[in-house]
C-alpha cells in the first residue's frame, strides 16, 4: 500500500475491446462498516456471474464451500487479520456490461483508501449489516458511525449512484421483513437529513446469494431487481466535456530528429481532465502563462482528430515552450482565462491523518500532478456525523469531515468539485512522513 493516494484517477483503458477496455465499464465500490460483508458480496458477484475459473474457486474453498471473501482479501496481512486493508480491485463482465469493483476497507484508520476508490466511482454499494444495528426506545434503528461516515463521503465525492444493500437479513429468520422495513426507514431519514439521493435499498444475503445476481421476488417485501441487474442499468457518468479544456501534464517525451539530434519534438502526455482538445486549439500553460497552438493530438501513440475528457492523450505544440510534469495546459482564447487561478481556496476536507488538523500547519498539496506548498489558514467548522450539525472547531479530528481555508504558495486553476473532479480536488500530504493527510474538495 503506497503512502500517497490520489483523488479522481480513473482506471486505465488498455485496448479497444475485451475486459481490459475500461472506457465504458461501470466502476463501483463496496463500502460500509467493518465485517458488514463487503468482500463476501464481491465474491458472490464473481461466482454467481461465472467470472471465476474453476482452479480459482478450488483455491478458496473450504469443506466444499467457497470462502467468498478470499477473492478480494488478497494481501497476506488481510488474510491473517480477517479484514480488508487496501482497496482490492476486481474486473468482471456480463453480456450487458463490463465492471470494475473496488472493495473498500471498513476500518476507520483506512478511510484514505476508501476515499481513493470512491473518487473515480460511478456507483457505491453501501452495505448495512442487519444483525449489528441497535434499536432505540422508540423502535428506531441507529445506524453505525462508519455506515454514516462512508455514506457522507461518497455523497461528498459526488458518486452518482448510491445503493444501500441491507445484508445478512437471512440470519433474522421471520423477523427479516420487519427489520428491512425499519432499516429502510432509518436510511431514508438519514439520507434526507444529509441530502443524499438514494438509488435503491435492497434486502440481501451475500452469503446465500439472495438478490445479489438472482432476484428473490417478494423476499422481505422487496420486488425490485437484484443488485447486479440494477448495476447493469446504471448510467456511466458522462465525461466532463462541457467544461473548457484542461490537461495536467504527467510526463514529457522528446523525440530526436534522426538527421539532427539537436532538433526534435516534445510530446506532453497525460489524461484530459475536462473538455476536448484538437489541432489548432490555442492553449496557455500554467504556471508560466505562455501560449501556444496545438499542432498534433495523439491517442495511444496514434494521431487523433480530437481527444475528450477522461481519455489519455499526447499533445505536440507548435513552438518550444517550457512545460514540465505537473504543469497544466489550459484552453485559451486571448481573453481572460476560462479558469479562475487562485492561491486562496475554501474546501470541504475529509481528514485522514492520525493527528488532528489545526490551523497554521504546512503541507504539500497535490493538484493534478503538481506539488505546491499549502498552509491551513483557518478551521471554519467540523461536521458531527451523528447529528449532521456543523460546529465551530479549532481542529478537525482523524476521520472527520469539516470545512477549512487554505493558502497556496502558487496559484492553481480551480473549479468547484461539482464541475470537475480533477480541477476541484487536492490532497494534502504530510511534509515529514509523506503520508496522505486529507482530501480537499473545492466548493
Amino acid at each position: 500500500m503506497t503512502a500517497t493516494v490520489s483523488i479522481a484517477t480513473p482506471a486505465t483503458s488498455t485496448g479497444t475491446s475485451g475486459i481490459n477496455d475500461t472506457s465504458s465499464a461501470l466502476r463501483f465500490i463496496t463500502c460500509g462498516s467493518v465485517d458488514d460483508g463487503k468482500s463476501t458480496l464481491i465474491g458472490r458477484l464473481l461466482v454467481d456471474s461465472r467470472s471465476v475459473l474453476q482452479d480459482q474457486l478450488a483455491n478458496v474453498s473450504k469443506s466444499g464451500e467457497a470462502d467468498l471473501a478470499l477473492f478480494t482479501d488478497g494481501l497476506s496481512a488481510e488474510r491473517e487479520q480477517g479484514i480488508t486493508i487496501d482497496v482490492a480491485y476486481r474486473y468482471f463482465a456480463t453480456p450487458t456490461r463490463k465492471f470494475i469493483i473496488g472493495d473498500a476497507p471498513g476500518h476507520e484508520q483506512y478511510t484514505r483508501n476508501m476515499v481513493t476508490a470512491a473518487s473515480s466511482a460511478h456507483a457505491a454499494v453501501v452495505l448495512v449489516d442487519a444483525t449489528k444495528l441497535k434499536w432505540n426506545v422508540d423502535g428506531l434503528v441507529e445506524l453505525l458511525p462508519q455506515t454514516r461516515r462512508h455514506s457522507l463521503l461518497v455523497n461528498l465525492l459526488r458518486v452518482p449512484g448510491i445503493i444501500f444493500a441491507v445484508n445478512k437479513l437471512d440470519a433474522l429468520g421471520d423477523d427479516a421483513a420487519k427489520a428491512f422495513a425499519k432499516i429502510t426507514e432509518a436510511l431514508q431519514a438519514f439520507a434526507a437529513q444529509a441530502d443524499i439521493a438514494i438509488t435503491a435499498t435492497i434486502p440481501m444475503s451475500a452469503l446465500k446469494g439472495h438478490n445479489v445476481v438472482t432476484a428473490n421476488p417478494g423476499w422481505c417485501g422487496y420486488t425490485g431487481p437484484s443488485l447486479l441487474a440494477l448495476l447493469e442499468t446504471l448510467p456511466v457518468t458522462a465525461a466532463e466535456t462541457d467544461v473548457p479544456f484542461a490537461f495536467p501534464v504527467q510526463w514529457v517525451e522528446k523525440f530526436h530528429d534522426s538527421a539532427d539530434t539537436s532538433k526534435g519534438r516534445r510530446v506532453f502526455w497525460g489524461r484530459v481532465a475536462t473538455g476536448t482538445v484538437q489541432p489548432g486549439d490555442t492553449v496557455s500553460i500554467l504556471p508560466s502563462g505562455k501560449t501556444a497552438v496545438v499542432a498534433q493530438v495523439l491517442n495511444h501513440a496514434r494521431v487523433a482528430k480530437n481527444v475528450g475528457a477522461g481519455h489519455g492523450a499526447g499533445l505536440v505544440l507548435d513552438r518550444e515552450v517550457d512545460v514540465s510534469r505537473g504543469d497544466w495546459i489550459l484552453a485559451s482564447n486571448d481573453a481572460p482565462s476560462h479558469f479562475e487561478t487562485t492561491r486562496e481556496i475554501k474546501a470541504t476536507v475529509a481528514w485522514m491523518d492520525d493527528e488532528p488538523l489545526v490551523a497554521g500547519r504546512v503541507y504539500l498539496a497535490l493538484h493534478g500532478h503538481r506539488w505546491i506548498k499549502a498552509k491551513v489558514k483557518r478551521i471554519v467548522h467540523s461536521l458531527d456525523i451523528n447529528t449532521l450539525e456543523e460546529h465551530d472547531a479549532k481542529e478537525i479530528l482523524p476521520n472527520a469531515i469539516g470545512h477549512i481555508e487554505v493558502s497556496l504558495q502558487e496559484p492553481i486553476a480551480a473549479l468547484p468539485y461539482a464541475q470537475s473532479r480533477v480541477l476541484g480536488s487536492l490532497i494534502l500530504v504530510d511534509t515529514a512522513s509523506h503520508k496522505t493527510s486529507g482530501a480537499l474538495l473545492l466548493g
